[in-house]
């Protein structure tokens, strides 16, 4: 795995597109730092400070954190898919498979990069979220900080679930500006399926099925915490209550996509004519 990975790295780090891309993927989720510290003056008559308004109290922060971040996910997205494209373009991958390598180490180390490079941005967001964490809440209680840090490993398998389906369009078009294409054109027709079942039945048993499909299982694995922020404030708005949790279920349907794809991708692979 180790030699594999080293591989993988070696290529992307004698990239500078590459190794820039990498650089912006890691940075821009800190952004959720400069929003913890910025200070809004309204005309002279008040100032607001976001980190005063109990966004960044635990155990909430977990939730809004890893919610924002992986909203930059694209950036390494295009990592992804440039490591297929390169690898065509520059007739590297039948160099690599003539030198011993064989497809399933060549797909299982683009794995690996992946799993990497998602485990380092988990760290870096846990470490951020805990230190404006522990500078902002209010609450110091380790039972209490810790309560929700499910959203952490739902964060890594977010990541991973969708650099591997950025894989598999790699692997499929092998172009990368063709594979960006492809998530937007899945991503409407998981919207034109929701519109069908709708149009056949109800909104209600359609967003259970579209919650089966592959983007937007991974985005239900952290649901949006703008609502929970306001019932924070509104305790007494029963109809904001939603179910925000991190599931079990969850995590088992983005598992299996993301195994489905690797498979796929390596089946491509094995049956396409180098």
């Amino acid at each position: 795995m180790l030699r594999l990975l080293n591989l993988e790295l070696q290529k992307l780090l004698l990239n500078r597109a590459s190794k820039v891309l990498i650089f912006v993927s890691f940075v821009l989720p800190f952004t959720v730092l400069i929003l913890s510290s910025i200070k809004i003056n309204f005309f002279g008559f008040f100032t607001l400070e976001l980190g005063e308004l109990g966004i960044f109290n635990f155990p909430i922060i977990w939730h809004i954190t890893t919610f924002f971040a992986a909203q930059f996910k694209f950036f390494f997205a295009i990592v992804v898919v440039s490591m297929i494209g390169n690898e065509y373009s520059n007739k590297t991958i039948k160099q690599n498979l003539i030198d011993g390598l064989s497809k399933k180490e060549f797909i299982l180390s683009k794995f690996y990069t992946i799993v990497f490079f998602s485990l380092v941005a988990t760290i870096l967001i846990t470490v951020a979220s805990f230190c404006i964490g522990m500078y902002y809440s209010s609450y110091t209680e380790a039972s209490i900080i810790f309560r929700e840090t499910n959203f952490i490993a739902a964060y890594f398998v977010k990541l991973v679930g969708f650099f591997t389906l950025c894989l598999f369009f790699g692997m499929l078009v092998k172009r990368s500006a063709f594979a960006l294409a492809f998530l937007f054109i899945l991503f409407i027709l998981e919207n034109i399926i929701l519109g069908l079942i709708t149009w056949q039945s109800n909104f209600e048993l359609a967003e259970k099925i579209q919650n089966f499909f592959p983007l937007k299982s991974m985005y239900k694995l952290i649901d949006q915490p703008f609502q929970r922020i306001v019932m924070t404030k509104f305790p007494d708005k029963i109809d904001l209550t939603y179910d925000y949790a991190v599931h079990g279920y969850e995590f088992l349907i983005v598992l299996c996509w993301t195994a489905l794809f690797l498979f796929l991708s390596y089946r491509i692979l094995k049956n396409r004519d180098l």
